[in-house]
């Protein structure tokens, strides 16, 4: 059948195209960048990306394009990547590189067994990224993905994934668009979206709505016939700017009728009806299909005759509610067309033609990437019992591709239809239960990160339990909940469920549910503070696991002794446990007890200061996740949140930047707080929003982790900005929070007075500077106050250990304040603190010296300041901390240091381009024009000015000018007569 299209006319998108033509021509040279365009519904998202895409192909590029489909509450994993690969398994030009990658067939349908290795997730999103490098190769590539919003999470993973790993230093673009209206506030694409725009390769471009006159120019271009001005104003008023019902509204004037439709539902239905039966008929069969629909699909369940059909779709495509693709496929010109015709259905007609699909679907065979597909169409047909066979189906699929959102969304789907399907159509057999697929929906919300839904869902199964229920069930139902309630620190209730479970089941005869629900009280019991019981426990549930040979179970209770006993896991000996229990749970199949072993071997590191041993368990620990499918749990998260941690320790802070804009494991349910080191990098450069975003973690359910980040981000920032009562206010509401019965006082709370110290010893020196000796006394009393908590914190730790050489540092840095606030700079005080930051911490160890530099200068060792002045001026600019480099100019200037060693040539404290800036300083060029000469910003050209006048020591231009010319920086510009 010949394609039929009518072309609207692109007007007033001039800029956006001009904008998207010169991001495709830096792909095809290798230097391209992903665009998110974002615009309402109708705005005309779809034909900019028509137009662009027809520009790039004119160009050479090959286009493919996926589009997301929205199913209600069920998701068909991958499916845009899907539909990418049909087109390019299509090409002979690509046969090669998909040969190089058969790991991708899988998402074509084949290579089902791949699909159940443990690897296979990484494998997949590996191979994805190969093939597209490999085919951008052949030809330059443009990635068009329409409607993200309809994305399911795995297909979002996916694009995480590609954008995050540097695919786009291939001659490759992305272009993405979604719905902005349909963005709702908890919407899953939100998180990714806040991820995907930090990325230094990808752009937002929001498409608003045209400007007045641009609709009057796009209805006059859309209608051939003169327009009477009345009805171009009219339609120009009620589209509001939004091109598509703009061109529904003028589709609309020549009804009978003649009338505007009140409502764009209304608009659409009228252009509908416009059309012949039969061709409603196709429509509202094509519509129940989904946005798309292929044609054999929609030829078998409509019934019609070829010809007849061919006619309808021909009338459907002319009138532009239907596109016609290149794949034998047919799709609504816009989402909303088949949302209103969808609606039209009477609810008979609904459900007849949701079977028609159903049935037709189950007749291609059960293949595992329809199930998703065949239980939506089956529940809206009210084939409730098949809907159910489907669901698990299509959960059982989204466990072996590893995505755990899926998996749970079909599976509570199950749980909705199961008492509404009677006993004898249920499945049978394999201890399939209304109990045990709750407790599979709780372990799926937390492999998902959906901590507190994983709560619910455990709270439901121990709900469902009858008074005759197994006691085993019930033990294990219970040990769940406990499990579940401790990653979102319910603890107390946590360990009330751990005890029922335990004492629910005899420890003889040995049993494995005993075994779990032994290894469950153990943790439960450590986080309440019952430590004699956990230790007891653990060592007595270890010997019955070595007897059953349970090895996971075995592996997690190594990793409780590990970590609970002796010295923790600081410790040789709890390494060595810990590695054992790695490779026990590596054995027995259980990635998540082999998560919390690694994560424990990199902490381990950390806290006693081997911070490079810590990268590689972190390494391994993120890469095995990604394996299993496991990114978004409890254990993941918190080796993010520490590998960020690690490079901000270690200096590298560009480094830590770019890993949270572009790590590819961030998950989009839980887990905000993993950025939080970014923030402190942020903070220190500057950046005071950061608090803004510190205190937005506080937002929503109660998060331990979150609210550690937020309470050190807003002390320090309230440190910075000389509030010490907000930053005693911050410290003190902080540790109240963190705190619990097993825990008074967490570990982190050193770091917090230490934070809060500085600014209250900065309140003591000023007042002590102006005479008020009561203010003096106010502040001193509290700076005691802290200094004491932070004592005792550090030298018992939280559960009686003393804490590691970070713990130490923070207590250093806590004492030379408190010394500071009490009695002024103390050298001897704030060089304990610069020793004890030495293990590894680059920015305060910087701060510490900076405070060490002002004490020398007190104590009259002025060439010792000078040389911790210029060291903390180098970490500073090397870390691009301004406030810090701010702070020791500041008193070089004011103590008036020397800049430079003796005998050192001070051009070389001078940049190259610092010492281009003085050039045209002397030459009285202002800092416009400084800017116009370098191409730099005037604004970057003033911080250049800035920088020279602190190293040279001038209070002005003049006088930098003058000490350039008098030490030889600068020479006079030779002159020439007439």
């Amino acid at each position: 059948m010949p394609r039929i299209s009518f072309i609207t006319p692109v007007v007033g998108r001039e800029a956006e195209l001009d904008r998207l033509s010169g991001l495709l021509e830096r792909a095809r040279g290798g230097e391209a960048r992903a665009v998110l365009l974002a615009g309402d519904a109708g705005v005309g998202k779809t034909r900019l990306l028509d137009e662009i895409s027809g520009r790039a192909r004119d160009d050479g590029m090959t286009v493919v394009t996926g589009h997301c489909v929205d199913l209600g509450d069920v998701g068909l994993p991958y499916l845009p990547f899907t539909e990418i690969l049909g087109v390019l398994a299509a090409d002979e030009r690509f046969t090669d590189a998909l040969a190089a990658h058969p790991v991708v067939e899988r998402l074509l349908g084949a290579g089902s067994d791949s699909a159940r290795d443990v690897d296979g997730r990484l494998r997949l999103f590996e191979g994805m990224a190969g093939l597209l490098a490999e085919a951008a190769e052949v030809a330059p590539l443009l990635l068009v993905l329409e409607d993200l919003h309809w994305a399911d999470q795995s297909s979002r993973d996916l694009l995480r994934f590609l954008l995050g790993r540097g695919v786009l230093r291939h001659r490759l673009a992305v272009f993405a668009s979604y719905r902005a209206d349909d963005l709702h506030r908890r919407h899953p694409l939100r998180p990714l979206l806040a991820e995907l725009i930090r990325l230094p390769v990808v752009e937002r471009l929001e498409l608003r709505p045209l400007a007045d006159s641009d609709v009057d120019r796009l209805v006059r271009a859309l209608e051939p016939g003169p327009l009477p001005d009345a009805t171009v104003r009219r339609i120009v008023e009620r589209a509001e700017g939004n091109a598509f019902y703009a061109e529904e509204l003028l589709a609309a004037t020549d009804t009978e009728s003649g009338g505007v439709p009140s409502g764009l539902a209304d608009v659409l239905l009228i252009r509908f009806e416009q059309l012949p039966e039969t061709a409603q008929q196709v429509l509202r069969t094509a519509a129940v299909a989904g946005r798309r629909v292929e044609h054999d699909l929609l030829r078998e369940a409509v019934g019609l005759p070829e010809a007849e059909l061919e006619s309808a779709l021909r009338e459907a495509v002319g009138r532009q509610v239907l596109v016609a693709g290149g794949d034998d496929t047919y799709s609504f010109r816009h989402a909303l067309a088949r949302e209103a015709v969808y609606a039209d259905l009477l609810p008979g007609e609904r459900a007849r033609l949701h079977g028609a699909f159903a049935r037709l679907l189950a007749g291609r065979g059960h293949l595992a990437e329809s199930a998703a597909e065949r239980a939506h169409h089956y529940r809206e047909s009210h084939d409730l019992a098949e809907a159910l066979a489907a669901s698990l189906e299509a959960a059982d699929h989204a466990q072996r591709v590893g995505a755990p959102a899926e998996e749970q969304r079909h599976l509570e789907a199950a749980l909705d239809l199961w008492p509404a399907v009677g006993p004898e159509a249920r499945p049978s057999g394999g201890g399939v239960d209304r109990v045990t697929l709750t407790l599979r929906a709780s372990a799926a919300a937390a492999h998902a990160g959906h901590l507190h839904r994983a709560v619910t869902l455990a709270r439901s199964a121990l709900a469902e339990l009858g008074q005759d229920a197994d006691s085993e069930l019930a033990a294990r139902v219970r040990y769940t909940l406990a499990g579940s309630l401790l990653s979102v620190d319910r603890l107390a209730a946590a360990f009330v469920y751990s005890s029922e479970a335990l004492a629910m089941i005899p420890e003889d005869p040995p049993s494995r549910t005993w075994v779990w629900a032994a290894a469950t009280h153990v943790l439960a019991a450590r986080h309440v503070g019952e430590n004699e019981t956990a230790l007891r426990v653990a060592r007595r549930a270890l010997g019955v696991a070595e007897q059953l040979r349970v090895t996971d179970a075995q592996a997690d209770l190594l990793i409780s002794l590990a970590v609970f006993d002796g010295a923790g896991r600081r410790g040789a000996e709890s390494r060595e446990r810990l590695v054992k229990a790695r490779d026990l749970a590596r054995s027995s199949g259980n990635a998540p007890v082999e998560l919390r072993a690694l994560f424990n071997l990199a902490m381990g590191c950390y806290e006693s200061g081997a911070l490079a041993e810590c990268v590689p368990w972190l390494t391994e620990g993120l890469d095995r996740a990604r394996q299993a499918g496991l990114l978004s749990s409890t254990y993941p998260l918190e080796m993010r949140y520490l590998r960020l941690l690690v490079l901000h320790v270690l200096g590298r802070w560009d480094e830590c930047l770019r890993a949270a804009a572009s790590d590819a494991e961030v998950p989009s349910a839980a887990g905000g707080y993993t950025f939080g080191p970014a923030l402190y990098v942020a903070l220190a450069r500057g950046d005071l929003t950061a608090a803004d975003r510190a205190r937005a973690l506080l937002e929503g359910p109660f998060d331990w982790m979150a609210t550690m980040v937020a309470g050190i981000v807003l002390t320090d920032a309230a440190a910075l900005r000389g509030d010490p009562e907000d930053a005693v206010r911050w410290m003190r509401s902080t540790v109240t929070a963190l705190a619990d019965e097993a825990v008074p006082r967490p570990g982190v709370t050193v770091r917090l007075a230490a934070l809060a110290l500085a600014a209250v010893a900065d309140a003591a020196v000023a007042l002590r500077l102006s005479g008020d000796e009561a203010g003096v006394r106010r502040w001193t009393d509290t700076a005691t106050e802290l200094v004491e908590l932070a004592r005792a914190v550090a030298v018992h730790g939280e559960y009686g250990t003393p804490q590691g050489p970070e713990g130490q540092a923070w207590l250093a840095r806590a004492e030379a304040e408190w010394v500071r606030a009490t009695k002024g700079p103390d050298a001897a005080a704030w060089s304990e603190a610069v020793t004890a930051f030495g293990y590894g911490d680059v920015y305060e160890l910087a701060r510490c010296r900076l405070r060490y530099a002002e004490a020398l200068v007190v104590a009259g060792r002025r060439e010792e300041a000078a040389a911790e002045a210029r060291a903390v001026r180098e970490s500073a600019d090397e870390l691009g901390a301004a406030p810090l480099r701010e702070q020791v100019d500041a008193l070089v200037r004011r103590s008036r240091l020397s800049d430079t060693r003796g005998g050192e040539d001070r051009t070389r404290v001078l940049t190259s381009r610092e010492q281009d800036v003085l050039r045209l300083l002397a030459l009285g060029r202002s800092n416009r024009q400084i800017g116009e000469e370098l191409f730099i910003s005037g604004k970057t050209a003033s911080v250049h000015v800035s920088n020279i006048l602190a190293k040279l020591g001038a209070s002005s231009r003049g006088e930098a000018v003058a000490v350039a010319y008098r030490e030889g920086l600068i020479t006079p510009e030779p002159t020439t007569s007439g």
